[in-house]
Parts: structure tokens; C-alpha cells; sequence
């Protein structure tokens, strides 16, 4: 048996409790750089065993519950692993295990972030359980190691709206910045029981775009941003408008124009798909606009005979956050 570190075996034992959002990337014209957090989250509770031969008992309720895998691939555990390594150095002894138990809210396989958010929540309980002597910095390079793009794991991380790109230092390093979402902001999330696995909704999108593709959305991008930084949310309607993958991604998912043209049409101020999808997301800031964009989404999905459930979620300005530790 491999000998385990004095500092690994003062943990034995120790809990620690986490929660983190969901989040919604894109958002339109932003592919792979902006991502917002939703009041929609996973809570993990996990428990050091330095004698467990390597198990992972893994408890689940709610989304994943019998799905996610319960051994070291499991996202949760390779980030927690990930930050214990960069924390501490060396390796981990392949006799440590631990006990999850998680309470997932977050759909799977739906463009909310699902992967993102476990990843996020293991890095920060192997943080917390260090001392916290990783920056957010740190942090989110690791994040992004382990999921390939910045996106979501930026927002799950720090919350709000945030802009992220890797940062171009050789080393892996990500660029991040964040700002709170406007007070009266909601979303109407449709959520179909169609699943759309992110690897195969990627593997649709072209090489190569049309240069007037790329410079209408950077147009987007910059003007979205600069108006969500500066209160003018209601430029949500050009940053929503895209040009550089839900045309092609509506190849694999012929349901997506439609339910976006219903949702502006019902009063959204912009409405986009989130992530890779399957999942609709459509901006308003009235109780009126909310429940006509509601009411939309519901009648296009009833008339493709599309089914999936609808809800309203207020953005999260607060990101990843430890609840408890024992």
C-alpha cells in the first residue's frame, strides 16, 4: 500500500460542503468567451477517506442520480484531486478515496453547465481543504485544464456575467472579468428532454466561418458586453443575435429556430441557445414579458411536438461558495 502524506492523513475525516450554479455560455454571439451564472445550483457534501483503497461512494439525488460516474473520472473528483496536486505537490496515493453525496439541480447534457459546475466544486473543496492557498487564478487555469474552455467554469467560479479567454502566458492561464447582472434581469429557460452531448454539438460547427460572420459577431460581442457592464441590458438583443454556430448546430437540433423566433416574438428581449443545448434561454426584466415569453416557448414546443419544462430563474451575481466545513 502506498504510503500516505502526513498533511493528506491530517485530513482524514474532514467535510467539506460547497454549492455551485449553473451557468448559460455564449449567450449568443460570445461562443467559447462569455458566460452568465443562474440562481440554478449543485451542492456537494464530501468527506476525506485515506484508507478507502481508492473508492469513491458516491450518493446522488436529483439530476445524475444513477448516471455520473462514481470512481476518479468523475468530474467532482478530478478537480478536487487537481487542486490537492497543485496545492500541495506530488502525487495523491492511489489508496485515497472519498464519500459525495450531491444534490443536483443542474440538468445533464443541456447547455447549463452540468460538467462545469462539478469540476468548480471539486477545485474548491481540494482549495478549502488546503488552507485556500489557490487563487482564483489558479483556480480557474485548472478548471479550464480539465473541461477545454473557459466559459462556464469562469462564471461558476466568480458568478454574474463574465468575459474569459485563455490568457495567452504559456502557461495556461485564463483572463477573466466579471460584473453583477442587472437587478430586474430573469430568464426563461426551456429545458427539452432532449439531451445534445457538447463533443458531437461541436463536432457540427465548420472550420472556417465567413469573414462578415466573424465581424458581425465581434460587433455583438463588444457592444453587448460594453452595454451589460454600463446597465444597458437591453442590447441583450444584438449580443443574442449569432452568426458563428447556431446556424449549424440547428442541423442537429432543427427545433432551435423556432423557439427562438417565438421567444422574441413574445416579448424577449433576446433569447439565444445555451451552451451546446439543448436548452433555450430568453431574457426579459417585466413580470408581463416574462410570462408571454413563457407562454411562447410553451406553444412552439406543444406545436413541434417537442417536449421538455419551462421556468424562470434570476441570474446569480455570487459564484461557487463553501457552506460548511468539519
Amino acid at each position: 500500500m502506498s504510503r500516505v502524506p502526513h498533511w493528506l492523513l491530517e485530513l482524514d475525516g474532514r467535510r467539506i460542503r460547497v454549492e455551485v450554479p449553473a451557468t448559460s455560455a455564449n449567450l449568443g454571439a460570445g461562443y467559447d468567451c462569455l458566460a452568465l451564472a443562474l440562481e440554478l445550483v449543485n451542492q456537494v457534501e464530501m468527506e476525506v477517506r485515506c484508507w478507502s483503497r481508492g473508492e469513491v461512494a458516491l450518493t446522488i439525488t436529483g439530476e445524475g442520480e444513477d448516471e455520473l460516474a462514481s470512481d476518479r473520472t468523475n468530474r467532482f473528483v478530478r478537480g478536487l484531486e487537481a487542486a490537492l496536486v497543485a496545492a500541495r505537490g506530488g502525487e495523491l496515493p492511489p489508496n485515497t478515496g472519498w464519500a459525495l453525496t450531491m444534490a443536483n439541480q443542474i440538468p445533464l447534457e443541456r447547455g447549463l453547465g452540468s460538467s462545469a459546475a462539478a469540476t468548480v466544486a471539486g477545485i474548491v473543496c481540494g482549495n478549502a481543504l488546503t488552507g485556500e492557498p489557490l487563487t482564483n487564478a489558479d483556480m480557474l487555469r485548472l478548471a479550464a485544464e480539465i473541461e477545454g474552455h473557459p466559459d462556464n467554469v469562469a462564471a461558476a467560479l466568480l458568478g454574474g456575467f463574465v468575459v474569459s479567454a485563455p490568457a495567452d502566458d504559456g502557461r495556461g492561464g485564463v483572463e477573466a472579468i466579471r460584473f453583477d447582472a442587472p437587478r430586474d434581469l430573469r430568464v426563461v429557460v426551456f429545458v427539452p428532454d432532449l439531451r445534445l452531448e457538447t463533443r458531437a454539438m461541436r463536432a457540427v460547427l465548420p472550420a472556417r466561418v465567413p469573414l462578415g460572420d466573424a465581424v458581425t459577431n465581434l460587433g455583438r460581442v463588444a457592444i453587448g458586453v460594453a452595454g451589460l457592464a454600463t446597465g444597458r441590458h437591453d442590447l441583450l438583443r444584438l449580443l443574442t443575435r449569432d452568426r458563428l454556430h447556431e446556424r449549424y448546430r440547428a442541423k442537429a437540433y432543427p427545433q432551435l429556430p423556432a423557439l427562438l423566433t417565438a421567444a422574441v416574438e413574445g416579448g424577449a428581449i433576446g433569447a439565444c441557445l445555451s451552451g451546446a443545448g439543448s436548452t433555450i434561454i430568453a431574457f426579459a426584466d417585466t413580470v408581463k414579458a416574462l410570462t408571454r415569453v413563457e407562454a411562447a416557448l410553451a406553444a412552439a414546443a406543444a406545436e413541434a411536438d417537442f417536449p421538455g419544462h419551462l421556468r424562470i430563474i434570476s441570474p446569480r451575481n455570487a459564484g461557487a461558495k463553501i457552506l460548511s466545513r468539519g
